[in-house]
């Protein structure tokens, strides 16, 4: 009997939500990216829902497009908790959900990442999931001793090299290396540790790691760049892949594509799990629906919405045009370049003006955006999820933890009515959920430092 395919659901979850002005909701708690008690019950949350994972994206620096202080000012979510901390801290109170974050290769070290992300994987018992990103702004370059990032090719060659590293150093002790034998004083048997000995163009790393082979093998590898690059990197490495899409036929297309390269590099397309983002905007009646989002427009600040569309686009300067004008024409940027593209297309295809066009991304930043009942919202991830466009979404709350708490109280009971969500989790790791293999223990190319 062939087991029925079911959705994957992530929970990405910036304090105090998605929507641009969320930190000025009379419900949020604007403080709580700096707030523990606050991220605990959030996660909770999400784990009663019975949510793969939930998601802590991160940038090494203020990633915010300000022209000055008093614009920044305006802007929420300026300072939070380093990932990686939050994320060891989580894993004590929760037993279930998966735990994943962002760490740049571009501004790390592969010993750095390779041992932390191990670390968590142990910590909690084998749930850690690692969004890879090469990091898109020159804010980030000038805090770690550069004026400009490097070139987009650049990072992502860095990348690749960054990687191979990464999980050599993961199979630097096989999986049953240690015996802890207090008998013959034997703490691992020598012949089961490997040393990786790289040289390459970026990274010369000997090893070993010194945290043993994690729980899962690797952590879940997470990737959600769309450009070809970032698409050609996910197809090699990514298990699961943030996407951005606004109709089902991009979506369909790049789901597609996607799973092509995948089979490409010889890996099996079903271990590649794609999760567009969703923007939910949930009321028990499409009225009450759009009252929420209606509040949450209202308290959108001009000079914030401007600055947004600024980021997005690239950082590509437009305060020089009309604000109930087209948007230009935009010259490449070395940021990102598949949400540029996107964000462009939404204007020309809509026919939007640019202040209509940051209205329209103050929530979703070019990701779908879903509003009405929870049966609406069940219907229109259940259309894409059937239909070739996703194997489960990124929900991204409006503002929190209302929104996440709506999602978990209104539209996953619908899903589970429909068959298309669990009732509870498949097993003990986030690989276990996802429906994603162990990998296998790969022998380096080095020869052992111990041999017979």
């Amino acid at each position: 009997m062939v087991k029925q395919r079911m959705l994957k659901l992530g929970a990405f979850l910036p304090a105090p939500g998605h929507h641009v002005a969320a930190w000025r909701h009379p419900n949020a708690q604007p403080d709580g990216g700096l707030d523990f008690h606050y991220y605990r019950s959030l996660v909770q949350t999400a784990e009663r829902g019975k949510f793969d994972m939930v998601f802590l994206s991160d940038g090494v620096g203020i990633r915010t497009h300000y022209k000055d202080e008093d614009e920044l000012s305006r802007w929420g979510r300026i300072v939070h908790f380093e990932p990686l901390t939050l994320l060891s801290a989580l894993a004590v109170v929760t037993k279930h959900i998966g735990l994943a974050a962002t760490a740049s290769t571009t501004y790390n070290e592969p010993f750095h990442i390779a041992r932390k992300f191990a670390s968590l994987d142990y910590l909690s018992g084998g749930r850690s999931g690692w969004n890879v990103v090469t990091s898109v702004t020159d804010v980030e370059a000038q805090n770690f001793n550069l004026d400009k990032q490097p070139t987009h090719r650049t990072r992502y060659r860095r990348a690749r090299e960054f990687m191979e590293v990464v999980t050599g150093l993961w199979d630097s002790w096989e999986d049953d290396a240690f015996l802890y034998n207090k008998q013959s004083g034997r703490y691992f048997d020598p012949k089961k540790l490997h040393i990786l000995n790289h040289k390459g163009e970026f990274f010369s790393v000997r090893g070993p790691l010194n945290v043993a082979r994690p729980p899962q093998g690797y952590p879940v590898i997470v990737q959600a760049g769309a450009s070809k690059d970032g698409q050609d990197f996910a197809a090699r490495w990514a298990e699961v892949v943030f996407t951005a899409h606004q109709t089902l036929e991009q979506a369909q297309t790049f789901y597609s594509n996607m799973k092509k390269q995948a089979a490409n590099y010889g890996r099996s397309p079903d271990q590649v799990k794609i999760l567009p983002g969703v923007f939910p905007v949930i009321g028990r009646t499409k009225a009450e629906a759009e009252e929420k989002y209606r509040t949450l427009q209202d308290l959108v600040d001009p000079v914030v919405g401007l600055g947004l569309l600024t980021g997005l686009l690239g950082d590509v300067d437009i305060s020089q045009y009309p604000l109930d004008g087209p948007l230009p024409e935009l010259p490449e940027t070395e940021g990102s370049t598949s949400r540029q593209k996107l964000i462009y297309e939404q204007a020309r295809r809509e026919g939007l003006t640019i202040r209509q066009l940051y209205l329209s991304v103050t929530g979703s930043r070019g990701h779908r955006f879903i509003l009405g009942t929870p049966q609406t919202i069940a219907d229109e991830l259940e259309d894409w999820f059937v239909n070739g466009a996703a194997d489960g979404f990124n929900i991204m709350p409006p503002y929190l933890p209302d929104g996440l708490t709506d999602f978990v109280e209104m539209v996953v009971p619908e899903l589970q009515n429909r068959g298309l969500f669990r009732e509870d989790y498949e097993g003990t790791t986030l690989r276990e959920n996802l429906g994603l293999e162990r990998p296998n223990y790969v022998v380096q190319k080095e020869p052992s430092l111990y041999t017979e």
